[in-house]
């Protein structure tokens, strides 16, 4: 493939051959400080700062105390480290692989995860030192998303051009076991509160599967949502599974009780990432399409009430709206 090829809703980039608008660290911002405030409140919120990072940003991960926040360049293959209390970038770039993409850290908040698209391997970042430790560890073709189970003994990583989810024994940095096959061009994964389900969207297939942690095994059938689903989030209680459909401008609910869809909520245009408040009561969704963030009212959502930031307006299907 060459440096413009895209593949399923994500496009590889070299020069100044895409631009990923990262409306992610917004998402973090709003989750951080918006909890638990009323909609009201969420709709007078604003940017309050904008910080320059590599080319591409792409993936973005806060570690567990707040104090930084790691961001994927995939235009110049390395990662930024953000100070959360000054907004200012800390050291050089971290240099990772070949279009890094997705990123996670450790519960301990030692070690950064990331999938480098281009090289098929992940980095591994030690969060004391900001270098790299180890070498790469080869996974599938085109890693994207990546989750580490809640004791961090564990990260899951789809491979988007294989089909595959591998798993990562993060005591050894070793893949362990056989690639889990799941649905066609994977992209985004999370993992159960309590770690023992992962939820993979399968970007070409219009689906996801859950796989059992304890066997790595896919378990029942792919579960259909919309059309390009690409983020995936996990209430705090395990009970619902948030899905962004990329190409529908919807959010697809899933009771992961009986792994089906209960509800679809309208958002904005090109919704990409999505993530989920401590407390549970509200859903942040990145709108790629329109620059803006769609929150949504987990207690109250019947399916019209959305909070579309960048308008400043209330709407069920309003025009807006990436990973975790």
């Amino acid at each position: 493939m060459n440096q413009h090829t895209t593949v399923r809703g994500y496009r590889r980039v070299g020069g100044r051959a895409a631009r990923l608008t990262l409306a992610v660290t917004a998402t973090f911002a709003m989750v951080l400080g918006m909890a638990g405030m009323g909609a009201a409140a969420a709709a007078a919120d604003t940017v309050i700062d904008t910080v320059t990072v590599g080319l591409a940003p792409r993936g973005v991960a806060v570690t567990p105390d707040g104090a930084f926040a790691y961001v994927t360049n995939t235009g110049d293959g390395t990662v930024s480290v953000i100070d959360t209390s000054t907004n200012l970038v800390v050291g050089a770039p971290i240099p990772v692989g070949g279009f890094p993409f997705g990123v996670a850290i450790t519960p301990d908040g030692t070690r950064a995860y990331v999938t480098n698209f281009g090289d098929g391997t992940v980095s591994v970042i030690d969060t004391g030192t900001n270098t790299v430790v180890g070498a790469p560890i080869p996974v599938g073709l085109s890693p994207v998303g990546v989750a580490i189970t809640p004791n961090g003994s564990f990260a899951y990583v789809t491979n988007n051009l294989d089909g595959t989810v591998s798993v990562i024994d993060t005591g050894t940095d070793t893949v362990v076991g056989a690639p889990i096959p799941v649905g066609n061009s994977p992209s985004g994964v999370a993992i159960t509160p309590d770690g023992t389900r992962a939820y993979v969207t399968n970007n070409g297939g219009g689906t996801v599967s859950v796989i059992d942690t304890g066997t790595d095994t896919v378990v029942g059938a792919p579960i259909p949502v919309g059309t390009d689903p690409v983020g995936v989030a996990i209430t705090p209680d395990g009970t619902r599974a948030y899905v962004t459909n990329s190409s529908d401008g919807t959010v697809s609910v899933i009771d992961t009780g009986t792994n089906t869809v209960i509800e679809t909520v309208p958002v904005g245009i090109a919704p990409l990432g999505v993530a989920i408040t401590p407390d549970g009561n509200r859903a942040y969704v990145t709108n790629a399409g329109g620059g803006t963030v769609s929150v949504i009212g987990i207690d109250q959502c019947t399916g019209s009430l959305c909070l579309d930031f960048g308008s400043g307006t209330g709407s069920g299907s309003g025009w807006g709206s990436f990973f975790s």
